[in-house]
């Protein structure tokens, strides 16, 4: 029997030049036995001789040359299901539209990963001013210049129910229809501080960064430049109402002047944790110096 395999090799050898074995394709190549089975059993690359008797592969030195290319065409994105062409060596046209279509591709993906990234990225930003807020307690009443941006918005009713305001369905529900998505912390906006700290406010205002276009028709807002009475809450927010009593004292102390409305910017919130003592919120009204 041996005598017989090595006939068939020495005749097989004279069809193909030398024949390599699996183990020796998976040295010299730095592939797997096993993604080399797998590439045969989806017909991208395939042994020129498989033995009856043992099902011994080997391969010839010109298909061990496939591999390179189907390493190449990996780097560049395709799918295993997509190579069948460049290792069939099909005209160059075609795989000239087969780049075409994967340069398509390629390009919305690359939009999808830089979208996720900025999400990621603000969200990381706001756990890591939360956590210099708490270590530090930063605590204090302070003026701050607030450099102007557009937001998606949407108003709705409010009830002192934080949980419903911050994860909210009606507002997931609308950005949905306006085809955009969002990143950074949940503001929202009222239009009476001293009604919101009385436990009076009926309305509120919910505001966030996005991050595609505008499509038409969808609720957009600018927060203009300027100055800001800025305080960081941290704990609950049912004590809110505290910092707004602790603005209007140090605002009148230095002889300034606050606006009407006020922003809530929730930092860390039920988004992050259920534990409402490591909440962080930033309240911040519109001031000027009288």
């Amino acid at each position: 029997m041996l005598n017989q395999r090595k006939g068939f090799i020495m005749k097989r050898t004279k069809d193909y030049g030398k024949l390599f074995s699996i183990g020796e394709v998976s040295k010299i190549c730095n592939i797997s036995a096993k993604t080399l089975r797998y590439y045969d059993q989806i017909g991208i690359l395939s042994p020129d001789v498989v033995l009856k008797e043992n099902g011994y592969r080997y391969y010839s030195q010109k298909t061990l040359h496939i591999v390179p290319v189907v390493k190449y065409y990996k780097q560049m994105g395709f799918k295993l299901e997509e190579m069948q062409g460049a290792v069939e060596g099909n005209a160059y046209y075609y795989l000239e539209q087969d780049f075409r279509n994967k340069i398509k591709e390629l390009k919305i993906r690359e939009k999808e990963i830089r979208d996720c990234y900025i999400s990621v990225n603000d969200w990381n930003k706001m756990l890591e001013e939360a956590r210099l807020v708490r270590q530090n307690r930063v605590q204090d009443v302070m003026i701050k210049y607030v450099q102007g941006e557009t937001y998606c918005f949407q108003e709705q009713d409010f009830h002192y129910n934080y949980l419903e305001s911050i994860i909210n369905i009606g507002w997931v529900n609308y950005l949905d229809s306006i085809e955009n998505q969002i990143t950074g912390p949940v503001i929202l906006n009222y239009c009476s501080y001293k009604e919101k700290m009385t436990g009076k406010s009926r309305r509120v205002r919910i505001m966030q960064k996005p991050i595609l276009e505008f499509q038409p028709g969808a609720n957009k807002i600018t927060l203009d430049s300027g100055l800001f009475i800025s305080v960081y809450h941290i704990g609950a927010l049912e004590t809110l109402d505290h910092e707004y009593v602790k603005i209007e004292q140090w605002a009148g102390e230095r002889g300034y002047q606050c606006g009407e409305e006020c922003y809530e910017r929730h930092v860390v919130d039920y988004w992050a944790t259920r534990n409402q003592e490591e909440f962080v919120t930033e309240i911040m009204i519109p001031v000027k110096k009288l």
